[in-house]
């Protein structure tokens, strides 16, 4: 797997939670904004309680780290997404923490601090990108010293109980940050569950393929190594076995070193039937049922091969199983469409007798042409002769 596709799997791994931290810190950017405009009145008169640069370096810092947030989402990345969260929830506390040290102890404000109002929209700034335990504690640092705050610059005035407003502004808080925890772990949960889903999806197909890999590799011993071994130690060595030899070597090359060609012409793909044919009986008989189709035809180089070692595999259970009987191969080719009928007139068989570790037929005919897109296989079988038909559909 190359970086790109390593990039693209991290980002599909995650990309719920991404989407869900983006609408939330743009919901969190819209806040500040509305907040903004909201408390103009409050944030001028708040300059009358501290010196002149606390209030409009709280402004800016404030509520310029709230726009960035939002204008962050429009970014590519997601990590610079979170930084802009964590500056924007960060900066709320730091700027109220620093009302402390900019006012002198003399001037009251019977309204509190402007930044009273909205301790929960930072809060819902660091529910989006951060756990929930730093969330939460950042929440209640947050509505203790705006409330704190609002306790001092209200001293000579008539007060209420710091403990109960402390309190309610906490239940208040905890109900929008609580649900904005809740969606982001969802989106966790569905990005891992999607994750979980793709490596078992991926997992499956490396032991299908593995599985194809096997069946195709045992295929291929049984047809044409084990028949070859099995016809020398029955006829000895004679010019058709050894091409049906030279055969076998050249397709276990093939299979293992990769080189093979991806689609065969109508003339070709006749050919490697044919050959598949006489390579196990030399006198066969060979039928082109009809004319082929336009030279132009293209048959997939899979289809072609495995066809013709059903094709193949056909007829040396013929030749094993009904030595004496007369055999005979219809091919027909047609456009994107190959059908290839073998028959003999031997005694035939029952297929419920044949033992379950005979792969003969179950693999290498019936299972070799299931595993083709379109294939098909359809054995026939009395005391009158097998008919073997082997077909594919594009």
């Amino acid at each position: 797997m190359d970086d790109e596709q390593q990039v693209a799997g991290a980002d599909a791994a995650h990309r719920s939670t991404d989407r869900l931290i983006r609408i939330f810190g743009r919901f969190v950017g819209t806040g500040y904004l509305v907040y903004l405009l909201l408390l103009i009145p409050d944030i001028g008169r708040s300059g009358e309680a501290v010196p002149g640069w606390w209030t409009p370096v709280t402004v800016v810092v404030v509520f310029g780290s709230g726009f960035a947030f939002g204008a962050s989402t429009f970014h590519p990345s997601i990590t610079a997404i979170r930084i802009a969260g964590s500056v924007a929830a960060s900066a709320f506390p730091i700027m109220a923490l620093l009302w402390w040290a900019a006012w002198d102890g003399t001037a009251f404000d019977q309204a509190g601090t402007f930044l009273a109002a909205f301790p929960g929209l930072a809060a819902l700034a660091a529910a989006t990108v951060w756990r929930p335990v730093p969330a939460f504690v950042h929440m209640t640092v947050s509505v203790v010293i705006v409330q704190l705050t609002n306790q001092a610059l209200r001293e000579p005035f008539p007060r209420s109980n710091i403990v109960a407003e402390i309190f309610f502004a906490m239940m208040f808080c905890t109900v929008f940050v609580a649900a904005t925890l809740a969606a982001v772990r969802t989106g966790r949960i569905l990005d891992a569950t999607i994750s979980e889903a793709h490596s078992d999806a991926a997992r499956a197909a490396a032991a299908s393929a593995r599985e194809v890999e096997r069946e195709r590799f045992d295929a291929l011993i049984h047809d044409e190594v084990m028949s070859s071994l099995l016809a020398v130690a029955r006829h000895g060595r004679t010019p058709s076995l050894a091409r049906q030899a030279r055969s076998a070597l050249a397709h276990l090359d093939d299979l293992t070193t990769g080189t093979v060609s991806d689609n065969f012409s109508a003339d070709e793909a006749l050919a490697q039937l044919r050959s598949a044919a006489t390579t196990v009986d030399e006198s066969i008989e060979f039928t082109v049922q009809a004319e082929a189709p336009e030279r132009s035809e293209d048959y997939p180089a899979d289809v072609v091969r495995s066809v013709a070692a059903a094709l193949a595999e056909a007829l040396r259970n013929s030749r094993i199983h009904a030595p004496a009987s007369n055999r005979s191969v219809t091919a027909r080719v047609g456009p994107s469409s190959l059908q290839v009928t073998v028959r003999d007139d031997g005694a035939g068989f029952d297929r419920r007798s044949v033992p379950p570790h005979r792969l003969g037929v179950a693999v290498s005919i019936e299972g070799r042409m299931r595993q083709l897109d379109g294939g098909s296989a359809d054995i026939e079988s009395s005391s009158a002769g097998t008919i073997v038909r082997l077909g594919w559909k594009g």
